[in-house]
């Protein structure tokens, strides 16, 4: 890995870790791997004959997508090694640990699925840290919130539309999700309508963005995905290695005045924990030390999101290499 000191800004593609390692792929050059057709027949099995036939079909799905995508098994390898040093695996990871990972992610797939469709269980959902965003409800302003591709953050979007005074606007990178999104939007149509594409943000939008906040509605944005076209991210401390995170949120943040969160999902017991933090009540960005407050701010949310992964390890769903120094940006690929 690249020895560059992990506070300073850099630009995708930039940097001097190309000098030292072969260029990785960039998440947003890893075509989509979703099989509608395939996705719906499972879901119908679901429906038909549970959650146990259900798995038990999945299992030579998950296998074969295992086999066929490379760098899904290395980059669960990485992660998976890092965690067992952090103490959380449980055991030195082997490839049953890889395909253990995936199998979780399938599995978790089928949760959107039945939280859109709104035939999700949401007895089985505990939140800790809410009181955070009730009480900003209750003060009439919204806020910027944090997210990570964990878990199974629909049952927030589903949440929301049952929690009386809770607004949400999802920014998503749709072209990298498009068919598993139509997917969602044809279980409830009304899930897509408030989704904005992240690369598409005009001034236009932000103004639009901003004047949700003041009316107290919330914009929930990926932490965790350094931005795909050339956006700047900065190196902070993530899993015992330097790991590049996107500073878009805290910008937001700082422009709109609003308060900072964070929310997370993972597994717990037959159900999901989401987990809610307030990053910063307001966002400073000095214009001397801006570089610094951007990467004291990356820093405290890579921290919360590592201690909430140690509980779940294998609830982290970013299946490429996440510590790349310098990753391909151009062109979109099969993710072999």
């Amino acid at each position: 890995m690249s020895a560059a000191n992990p506070h300073t800004p850099d630009r995708a593609g930039a940097g001097s870790g190309a000098a030292r390692r072969a260029p990785s792929r960039h998440w947003s050059t890893i075509g989509e791997a979703t099989c509608v057709w395939g996705v719906w027949c499972l879901y119908g099995l679901y429906r038909v004959f549970g959650r146990a036939l259900f798995r038990a079909v999945l299992y030579p799905v998950v296998t074969y997508y295992w086999i066929t995508h490379p760098l899904a098994r290395r980059a669960s390898m990485d992660y998976l090694t890092r965690m067992d040093a952090a103490g959380a695996a449980g055991a030195r990871p082997t490839w049953r640990h890889t395909l253990r990972h995936l199998f979780s992610f399938a599995d978790t797939l089928l949760d959107k699925l039945l939280a859109i469709g709104g035939q999700y269980r949401f007895g089985n959902v505990i939140r800790e840290g809410h009181q955070v965003l009730l009480d900003q409800i209750a003060s009439g302003q919204g806020g910027i919130i944090m997210t990570a591709h964990m878990g199974c953050l629909e049952l927030c979007r589903v949440l929301a539309n049952q929690r009386q005074g809770l607004r949400l606007t999802v920014l998503v990178h749709t072209a990298h999700a498009e068919r598993f999104n139509r997917i969602l939007s044809r279980l409830d149509p009304k899930s897509g309508l408030q989704l904005y594409q992240v690369d598409d943000i005009s001034p236009a939008t932000a103004l639009d963005l901003a004047a949700r906040v003041q009316a107290g509605e919330f914009v929930a944005i990926a932490g965790d995905r350094a931005p795909a076209h050339g956006g700047r991210a900065v190196r902070v401390p993530f899993l015992g290695t330097p790991a590049r995170f996107p500073v878009g949120p805290y910008v937001l943040a700082s422009l709109m005045r609003c308060p900072l969160f964070a929310m997370g999902c993972v597994r717990h017991g037959d159900g999901h924990l989401l987990r809610f933090t307030e990053i910063t009540r307001h966002v400073v960005l000095p214009r001397a030390s801006r570089d610094a407050a951007l990467t004291a701010l990356a820093t405290a949310y890579a921290a919360w999101l590592e201690a909430l992964l140690v509980r779940s390890p294998y609830d982290w769903f970013n299946f490429y290499d996440f510590w790349a120094d310098d990753p391909v940006r151009t062109g979109r690929q099969d993710a072999r």
